[in-house]
């Protein structure tokens, strides 16, 4: 096929890149910041919802973003999420206590989940699905350039300044991706009064949320049998059942049923549910182990992602590459989950007397593996369902891997943060030492706590990530079941274009 991408292209493409890059940034940026942030504000048990606010704030967005942005248009839209997200940002520099900042973090993720489902999107309708996956690969590197930056950043920013400045740092460069894509980015705008199915979103919001909340709070602040989780686990199944229910009434439903049945969608929803959960759950929470078992400096500890990230750019491109020449896509997602599985299973087995190297080459080997099909999933859900639900199917495939991403970040600190604390309890720390813990704390305690503080941390959350290797594995075996469909040579705007004109010609 034939596809000459203008100049106006290339300056929206570049658009869409900066908007992923800061995207990207900020999910990775604050990790490294995480122990001085608990150490400033206080409440190690509230230290995982910093990173679940974030991911759930863009879970109960996603679905409203895509459905509106295919029937109004997308670029209102974007604009909208773009300034969200930087008026969030600002806002989390200010938190002067652990609530407020997660209460800033969801108004954050709020504008960040339009960010994304707006970008995938607009690829789609300006690229075809033959060649797509050559120009979403860089896309998707910048994730992983993010992945390498945000840690080094963060850190540098932290010890240097504060870690206040990790929210504010690139608040300059939001506000020109507003200015850039106010003036480059041109797309139809459908002239029509939309019709929300508020019912549909509010049932899938409370849906999201009974499950994060149960993961959160179950074994935790309240054990599994208590009335509190029963009552969340019933309302959580109500509000799913409900959904569906009103989904099939709705004149135009959230999450219509023709996209969450189809089986391509299926395949590729449950399989990035599961890779993007454990990456996810990994990344969260291991520049915080490094730090206080190796001994590490906040800056330093971000580079262990490094390896993980440059993998991903690697197998994206390469990934990318090879489904653009050959049109052949089913292998890359049964193989990466392997892959995956196996850099976890090295980081979960490497000791707390390892050299760094041990742990950074699990990561490695777990990025190159997510990195074989992470951008490859929305192309295959592209391809398999009509161009007017381009926005929809891309929000319900990523509603439900935020879920997975909400889940894998909150159950991987919820089970590390639980063994933690009880670990260091045991030791003889207060509940306030224990949740007041620092790099700098530990380096002032004696040899023998010292080494029991980080033996606790150990034990908490190496078997965890070593947990995430089966997991992993039944990704792989679900990969299986896609089904071989070619690729469109025409773009969204193209496809959509012809659909509507087959149903203006029917009798």
């Amino acid at each position: 096929m034939s596809f000459r991408p203008d100049r106006r292209f290339w300056i929206v493409y570049a658009c869409l890149m900066a908007v992923m890059f800061l995207s990207a940034m900020y999910q990775t940026v604050v990790a490294t910041a995480l122990p001085l942030i608990v150490g400033d504000l206080g409440g190690v048990s509230q230290m995982s919802w910093t990173i679940t606010a974030y991911t759930l704030a863009q879970t109960v967005a996603m679905p409203f973003y895509g459905r509106l942005g295919d029937v109004i248009g997308r670029k209102p839209l974007y604009l909208a999420a773009i300034a969200l997200f930087v008026i969030g940002s600002a806002l989390c520099g200010l938190a002067a206590s652990m609530e407020v900042l997660v209460a800033f973090r969801f108004l954050q993720g709020l504008g960040g989940g339009g960010l994304i489902i707006s970008s995938q999107a607009i690829t789609g309708d300006l690229i075809p699905p033959r060649v797509r996956a050559t120009y979403t690969a860089p896309m998707g590197s910048m994730f992983g350039i993010a992945s390498i930056l945000g840690p080094l950043l963060g850190g540098w920013l932290t010890e240097a300044l504060s870690w206040r400045w990790v929210f504010w740092f690139f608040l300059p460069f939001g506000i020109l991706a507003w200015v850039a894509v106010a003036m480059a980015l041109r797309l139809p705008r459908h002239r029509v009064r939309p019709s929300i199915d508020w019912a549909g979103l509010a049932l899938a919001t409370a849906g999201a949320v009974g499950i994060v909340l149960i993961a959160t709070w179950g074994g935790s602040a309240y054990s599994w049998t208590s009335p509190v989780i029963a009552a969340l686990a019933a309302g959580t199944v109500l509000a799913w059942a409900a959904l569906v229910v009103v989904e099939r009434r709705a004149a135009e439903p959230i999450m219509p049923l023709s996209v969450l049945t189809d089986r391509t969608f299926a395949v590729a929803t449950a399989v990035s549910v599961i890779a993007l959960g454990c990456l996810f759950g990994l990344n969260g929470y291991l520049p915080t182990y490094v730090q206080m078992v190796f001994g590490v400096s906040p800056s330093a500890s971000g580079l262990v992602l490094v390896p993980g990230a440059a993998g991903m750019v690697l197998a994206s491109v390469i990934a990318g590459a090879l489904v653009t020449r050959t049109g052949r896509y089913r292998i890359f997602p049964v193989a990466g989950s392997a892959v995956a599985a196996l850099g976890m299973a090295v980081v979960g087995l490497a000791p707390p007397t390892a050299p760094l190297w041990w742990p950074s080459l699990g990561v490695l080997v777990a990025g190159l593996g997510v990195g074989m099909f992470f951008q490859l999933i929305v192309l295959i859900i592209h391809n398999a369902l009509p161009a007017s639900l381009l926005g929809t199917a891309t929000s319900a495939n990523n509603f439900f891997r935020q879920i997975g991403v909400t889940l894998g970040s909150t159950i991987v600190g919820v089970v590390f943060t639980s063994r933690l604390t009880s670990s260091l309890l045991d030791l003889g720390l207060s509940p306030q030492q224990a949740s007041s813990l620092t790099p700098d704390s530990l380096g002032a305690m004696d040899a023998s706590l010292r080494a029991g503080v980080v033996e606790a941390y150990h034990q908490g959350l190496s078997p965890v990530i070593l947990g995430l290797a089966p997991i992993l594995l039944a990704g792989a075996v679900i990969a299986l079941g896609f089904t071989a469909i070619p690729l469109s040579t025409r773009t969204g705007l193209e496809q959509r274009s012809l659909e509507e004109s087959r149903r203006r010609d029917r009798p």
